[in-house]
């Protein structure tokens, strides 16, 4: 898989060399390139963003540095996915992750400030799938964060990245349900015990209170999961 990622701040991704990330860029299952936003801003001052017509607070990023930017990293691709996180777009969810983790190329765009140009937007998806995405319900101060976020857990999903795959199917939101809790040696840590039913060596025990705690879990802690059921 291909990965771009446009903004303003490219020092920030340096934390993508690390980690399961970074052994997936040596080994060749992903090719991440990030760009500087500014070295598509042609005065002197390397300017990308200036005030909102119709008034306001704040500053809005202008469109001809992402223009060329966007230009440069969708050269000859025919059908590339592009992200652009924003608090007023479609929330991000681990099926999107997956659905992602199968495209060959996806591109991130980083806004800042007040936001992004909307024709911006409007050229893009001229040429390419493009998608405003949220994290959450919260606003960050620009786009950075949410995108490290996207890119670990669309990263993380692909062949080949995370050793034992079978961890991928045991843990929260692949079935709907959060995950159940985890334990491990010693049996007895500050008077505190391991349920004795990981103890007993009954598989289907196990199993069988795992689902009850994913459950339990869910219906305590994000009972709106359950109500999509």
């Amino acid at each position: 898989m291909r990965i771009d990622i446009v903004t303003i701040f490219p020092a920030i991704f340096d934390a993508l060399d690390i980690s399961l990330l970074g052994k997936a860029k040596q080994n060749g299952i992903i090719d991440l390139r990030v760009a500087d936003l500014r070295d598509h801003a042609h005065d002197k001052h390397r300017t990308v963003d200036d005030t909102p017509y119709g008034g306001g607070a704040g500053m809005v990023m202008k469109p001809e540095p992402w223009g060329e930017a966007l230009d440069s990293v969708l050269a000859d691709d025919v059908d590339p996915v592009v992200i652009f996180p924003s608090p007023a777009g479609e929330v991000f969810t681990q099926r999107m992750a997956r659905e992602l983790s199968e495209e060959s190329h996806v591109v991130f765009g980083c806004g800042r400030y007040e936001g992004i140009d909307q024709r911006v937007f409007d050229d893009a998806a001229s040429r390419a799938r493009v998608h405003l995405v949220s994290l959450g319900d919260y606003v960050l101060n620009g786009g950075e964060v949410a995108v490290m976020a996207m890119v670990e857990a669309i990263v993380r999903l692909i062949p080949g990245v995370i050793g034992n795959p079978q961890s991928l199917v045991e843990e929260s939101h692949e079935d709907g349900l959060l995950e159940y809790p985890s334990y491990t040696k010693p049996p007895v840590w500050r008077d505190r015990e391991v349920p004795p039913v990981l103890l007993s060596g009954n598989h289907g025990a196990i199993a069988k209170w795992r689902r009850e705690q994913q459950l339990e879990r869910t219906k305590r802690v994000r009972p709106d999961l359950i109500a999509e059921e």
